[in-house]
């Protein structure tokens, strides 16, 4: 593969990590303290609507395992024919309605419509790496390629929308000195005025940022569109017969590799995802760094681009398996904040959280071409099962971080959290310390744990390939 391709083939994935990341910082902390919808709702429009991608992506995954070839590839109309209502969703997602009784309806139905989506660009997007080359190395180039833009996205989401819309969690009200003011409004009066409208600042500036993120979905989609080529199925005879979806799926249930490796990053995202929900609340309401929240968020993120190289290089030298240590550096430094909240200390323990992002970024996606090539090896007279093995995976880490996400907001409602408000209650405070501490670090303990009985080795890899390539 030529830089070009792999370059062309990564900017394509960008967007959606774009809308993903500034949707996993800032969707729980918008519908809480801008739309003031309560914490239950909230919970309520993040597990449903991330369980509407998930159901999405076995779906998908059997329409597109029915798609014949075209001009263009089998997985690239997919990819193209989605976008535009993507955006539209998107958009939408961060409208303010002017009616207040019915904008738990609104919200859900949006965050669904870009859940499922979005599922319906990912899956044909991350299947497309078994159809850019037959070469194990460089399908793992283009996925560090595609990591590496994927955690820029994030890194341009998050800062974009952070920079646009922290105007909207800032209110002199939560500056005065508790121990001056003697009132009661410290506790119960809101930061922000109810923004009934859509045309207050608070809904103008998410909307602002909303816009400037759907442009960057037509620049990807072009260059992906441009500057890749699909190849049909290398290994196929013409006698080969493609696999029923079902039995497809029944097998990719059945076949151990995959099975540890799906358990294990399922509870690692789902960690991951905690992590970043959470993560501007604590700031804001947990640490006392409401003025910090969107500059910790880059610092993680600048973190994680810049570490995927490191991370590529090292599972290439000592393993994949090996890399994963590096997920676990985040724990100790998270449960650090939570008890000694500190603003160097903050933002030295945003920069490690980069490292383990972009490690629990990197290796599922570049593990998972080796299983789809193990199976194959087991099954060399069956084709089109790579979609199954993509669609199946992002439904369960899409449904393990819905329930995450949903858990935590209903955690908050359960202890009392009340939006808007400058300072909220103990209980609230030590919620979301557990959800930025305790709770991520069993999630990527058991994770990882799991992962020690995934039975595909460096060894077995190199045997894989040579396998392959005599039966190509």
């Amino acid at each position: 593969l030529s830089m070009c391709s792999k370059l062309c083939y990564a900017i394509g994935g960008a967007p959606n990590q774009v809308a993903g990341s500034a949707a996993s910082f800032f969707l729980q902390i918008y519908l809480l303290d801008i739309a003031h919808i309560t914490p239950f709702h909230a919970s309520l429009v993040l597990f449903i609507g991330k369980a509407s991608g998930a159901v999405t992506d076995p779906v998908a995954g059997f329409f597109i395992s029915k798609s014949r070839w075209t001009k263009i590839g089998r997985l690239m109309p997919w990819v193209l024919a989605c976008t535009p209502f993507t955006i539209v969703s998107y958009f939408f997602m961060w409208y303010l309605p002017p009616f207040v009784s019915g904008r738990v309806a609104w919200y859900l139905t949006f965050h669904c419509l870009f859940q499922a989506l979005t599922t319906l660009f990912q899956v044909p997007y991350s299947a497309l790496t078994m159809f850019l080359s037959t070469d194990q190395k460089d399908r793992d180039s283009a996925t560090a390629y595609r990591m590496t833009m994927e955690v820029l996205g994030t890194l341009i989401g998050a800062a974009l929308q952070g920079q646009i819309v922290a105007s909207a969690h800032v209110s002199p009200h939560c500056f005065v000195n508790p121990s001056v003011n003697t009132s009661d409004s410290w506790h119960g009066t809101a930061s922000t005025p109810e923004p009934s409208d859509p045309v207050s600042h608070q809904a103008k500036v998410y909307m602002i940022a909303a816009g400037v993120i759907a442009g960057v979905y037509l620049l990807g989609i072009i260059v992906l569109f441009l500057g890749v080529k699909e190849r049909d199925d290398p290994y196929a005879l013409k006698s080969d017969r493609a696999i029923p979806f079902c039995k497809g799926l029944a097998l990719t249930m059945k076949h151990g590799p995959y099975v540890k490796l799906t358990a294990s990053f399922l509870l690692i995202s789902t960690a991951v995802q905690l992590e970043q929900g959470n993560f501007v609340l604590f700031c804001t309401h947990g640490a006392g760094l409401r003025n910090h929240f969107q500059y910790l968020v880059v610092t993680i993120l600048v973190s994680a681009v810049l570490s995927v190289p490191f991370w590529q290089k090292f599972l290439q030298k000592f393993g994949k398996k090996c890399a994963a240590c590096g997920i676990s550096w985040m724990i100790p430094f998270a449960v650090m904040l939570v008890t000694i909240p500190n603003l160097i200390l903050a933002y030295f323990v945003a920069f490690v959280s980069g490292l383990s992002i972009a490690a629990s970024l990197l290796l599922p996606w570049s593990m998972l071409p080796d299983v789809v090539d193990n199976f194959r090896l087991q099954n060399p007279h069956g084709k089109g099962h790579e979609t199954i093995f993509y669609s199946s995976y992002v439904f369960f880490t899409k449904m393990s971080a819905g329930i995450g996400l949903g858990i935590s907001a209903a955690a908050l409602e359960f202890t009392g959290y009340k939006p808007g408000i400058c300072r909220q209650s103990d209980n609230v405070i030590l919620t979301l310390k557990l959800l930025i501490g305790a709770v991520p670090a069993i999630l990527i303990l058991l994770g990882l744990f799991i992962l020690l009985f995934y039975p595909i080795t460096e060894e077995s890899r190199k045997e894989t390939k040579l396998a392959l390539e005599e039966l190509r």
